[in-house]
């Protein structure tokens, strides 16, 4: 039996979520990237998507030729679902806190692949149905968020202090000299109301968006979608409302990382955005915060159907297409040394001048001829 959503703030009433306005990354420093691609000891164009890539990475560092990454940071948010409970996922929810366990000994696939790119990896407790270590519970909201296809989530205050522990641990990395963020998540269960959120945002009907998951077999998909069908239609009337979107169809650790990805860009700090779960919170995130997203990059396409809408709702391009679908921001790290050589291949490579390498043009001719 379906139960009535939490009723939603009054017009007017502040959600007590708010953001500084976001300052898009320098289109000057981008046109200066994009002209020094051009003297590059290389054919126009030649790198592809890098040249683009590069100018990226230097408009949002303000300067060119950028520099490259000194401390990236992925973070993983975990938390439980009581969707979970409800036969959606092949693996049983007491996985979560296992996993917390893993990536603190470093034993997670982020964790190997992290120590490739020289980035550091933090896990935060959410919202995991089970007591974990005091280093990584501290901005823990609750043990499991609710069912989402007969109930709420989170409460509002639930809400707003995910949304704000996001914003929080934002704040924290940067000011402790993170210069790229990736988020990763961590929770069985937590593609399904990942696709609530992209289908509800995007008008789509739940068969069209439906994925897998963990690998769960024919009558497991169907499960997942009835239960996404019925967590569609609580949320059908606050869609237009980002903090009652997360609370009714989402969760804590989502919640969180939208926090996190829109601070981020309030922040100036560019992202990797990893898979479908990080990128339905984005998609929050830059209705939190607009513009966020021109301080994103997609690491990755994934094999969940969701994820292509969101990254197409957000106009996003993926980096890679490995068909991956961990999690963990394992995608996101895979496409985080492409992310370096775009900045090499802009910063370090000679100019046609200073090689004295001939362009070709008629210019170069003549200023051979004299």
């Amino acid at each position: 039996m379906t139960t009535e959503s939490n009723p939603t703030p009054e017009p007017g009433e502040t959600t007590g979520v708010a953001f500084d306005p976001v300052v898009a990354p320098s289109p000057t420093v981008r046109a200066a990237a994009d002209a020094r691609q051009a003297q590059l000891t290389k054919p126009a164009g030649s790198l592809g998507r890098l040249e683009s890539l590069g100018g990226w990475v230097a408009a949002c560092q303000g300067e060119c030729p950028p520099r490259a990454f000194a401390r990236p940071r992925v973070v993983v948010f975990a938390g439980d679902h009581g969707i979970a409970r409800h036969g959606v996922s092949a693996y049983p929810a007491e996985v979560t806190a296992q996993m917390v366990a893993n990536f603190l000994a470093g034993g997670a696939a982020v964790n190997a692949l992290a120590t490739t790119t020289g980035a550091g990896v933090r896990v935060v407790d959410m919202a995991v149905d089970a007591d974990t270590d005091p280093i990584v519970s501290r901005f823990k909201v609750r043990r499991s968020s609710g069912a989402i296809d007969r109930e709420d989530a989170l409460t509002q205050d639930e809400t707003v202090r995910a949304i704000e522990a996001g914003k929080a641990i934002a704040d924290e990395e940067v000011d402790a000299g993170a210069d790229l963020l990736i988020a990763g998540e961590m929770g069985i269960g937590n593609t399904t109301p990942a696709t609530v959120l992209i289908a509800a945002l995007t008008d789509t009907e739940p068969v069209a968006a439906v994925g897998r998951g963990t690998g769960v077999d024919d009558a497991g998909w169907i499960r997942k979608t009835a239960a996404i069908r019925d967590a569609m239609r609580r949320v059908r009337g606050d869609v237009a409302d980002p903090v009652a979107l997360l609370r009714i169809g989402g969760g804590a650790d989502l919640a969180a990382m939208a926090g996190f990805l829109a601070q981020a860009a309030v922040r100036r700090t560019p992202v990797i955005v990893d898979g479908v779960v990080v990128t339905a919170a984005a998609m929050v995130a830059e209705e939190l915060a607009p513009g966020a997203r021109d301080w994103w990059v997609a690491g990755h396409r994934s094999t969940e159907p969701a994820h292509a809408l969101a990254l197409r709702h957000l106009r996003l391009d993926p980096i890679l297409d490995l068909g991956m679908r961990l999690g963990e921001g394992s995608g996101a790290v895979v496409a985080l040394p492409v992310l370096q050589g775009a900045i090499a291949a802009l910063a370090n490579m000679a100019t046609f001048a200073d090689a004295g390498v001939s362009t070709g043009t008629v210019a170069d001719a003549d200023a051979t001829a004299d």
